[in-house]
């Protein structure tokens, strides 16, 4: 190679005027842009770089980086697709990166925090294949199974199988209460990005009192366990709000005992007018968690989404995330009690382009919808004694 030639390093991403490669340089990753539309994601790709220079990732290898649980794997096929549809965003054109699915009503807790959605039964198999179908085409590159449990679906393997690996990582949450080895290991075999747990408390006893299942917290340590024996990517989760703050040292003090591969911080949203959020005070002590534990070579890395959407990309709902209910009606994103369409009698991406139109009280800068007075207004006007979600356009 001549002095003035640079190696490009592993070209991520190509389009007809852009080009993004990976280069290793000195042990740290970067992201570099070629071509006419390299000013149209350079915004993105700068917030990237910053936390592939400043935090520590999930895992570091000499040409491959997870930086986070809830991000693909840099370089993948769904990370591509990341950076497509972060372009796509750039031009002003909104994909839904994200799919969430409420996969069934079965689970053996039974949390008051639980957002289920109303009406009777699940989506049929054949059903989900094709939704799972249409949000790939729409551009997704996250897929996650959710509420209740989802190893309580006999088909649960079948539908992560399904997913396209290289269009999509897979996430699933569960309460462990139905984790063993042999689960674990068919969960990596079906091709598992990510086993999500959530932990509320330190304390079995206020965590089973959560759960209102005697034995839960024992049973989500051991699936978190059982899942990284099987070489899965395990996040540990949890929820901040103002009851909890206290104790989040702790719930990370107890993540770095189990050996998680992230820890996870989601602040609580309300579902009503006067519920509780934390205060501004709080969420300078979390964002301070945040950058300390990924700034320190031990412990896990903490993922937040007082950063990823209050500081680094804003709301996600109707912009980057789209929920699909256990009925088959679709919301914005699991908070969000209003639903835009059905997938048994709409086409998905009709009921994407019906939700961007919904008006917005903020900017998609705003941290989260929920949290703005002026949106729990509209949630007031659900009529008593109805099961969210409850359809949009009949709101007054």
């Amino acid at each position: 190679m001549s002095g003035g030639e640079r190696e490009p390093g592993i070209n991520v991403f190509s389009i007809p005027g852009l080009n993004i490669d990976l280069k290793n340089s000195n042990g740290s990753l970067q992201l570099n842009s070629r071509g006419q539309l390299k000013y149209a994601c350079s915004p993105i790709l700068k917030k990237i770089n910053e936390r592939l220079r400043e935090e520590k990732p999930v895992h570091m290898g000499k040409d491959r980086v997870i930086a986070s649980t809830w991000l693909p794997p840099i370089p993948s096929g769904p990370f591509k697709r990341l950076l497509n549809a972060e372009v796509q965003h750039a031009l002003g054109r909104r994909v839904p990166e994200t799919v969430s699915f409420e996969i069934t009503r079965q689970c053996k807790c039974n949390c008051d925090h639980c957002i289920i959605s109303g009406g009777e039964e699940d989506i049929d198999t054949e059903t989900v294949k094709k939704t799972i179908d249409d949000a790939l085409d729409m551009g997704a590159f996250i897929i996650i199974f959710t509420e209740g449990d989802p190893l309580l679906r006999e088909d649960i393997f079948e539908l992560i199988d399904y997913v396209d690996k290289e269009r999509a990582i897979v996430n699933m949450y569960t309460p462990g209460t139905d984790m063993n080895p042999q689960t674990a290991r068919k969960l990596k075999q079906a091709g598992l990005h990510n086993l999500l747990v959530s932990i509320y408390s330190t304390d079995p006893e206020k965590h089973n009192a959560v759960r209102r299942l005697e034995g839960a917290f024992d049973m989500a340590t051991s699936a978190i366990k059982y899942g990284l024996d099987a070489g899965l990517l395990v996040t540990m989760c949890t929820h901040a709000s103002p009851k909890n703050m206290d104790e989040l040292p702790q719930l990370y003090a107890l993540a770095t005992q189990l050996g998680v591969s992230e820890f996870s911080i989601w602040e609580s949203a309300p579902k009503k007018k006067g519920d509780a959020i934390i205060s501004p005070e709080d969420r300078e002590k979390v964002l301070e968690m945040h950058h300390k534990a990924n700034s320190t070579e031990s412990g896990p890395r903490i993922f937040t989404n007082t950063y990823f959407e209050g500081e680094m990309l804003g709301c996600m709902a109707a912009q980057r995330w789209m929920h699909i209910c256990v009925d088959g009606s679709v919301k914005p994103c699991p908070y969000i009690p209003f639903s835009f369409g059905n997938i048994l009698d709409q086409q998905l991406k009709d009921i994407w382009k019906n939700m961007k139109k919904a008006p917005r009280f903020e900017s998609g800068d705003v941290f989260c919808q929920m949290q703005m007075p002026q949106y729990l207004e509209l949630v007031e006007k659900i009529p008593d004694g109805v099961i969210p979600p409850y359809p949009f356009d009949k709101i007054e």
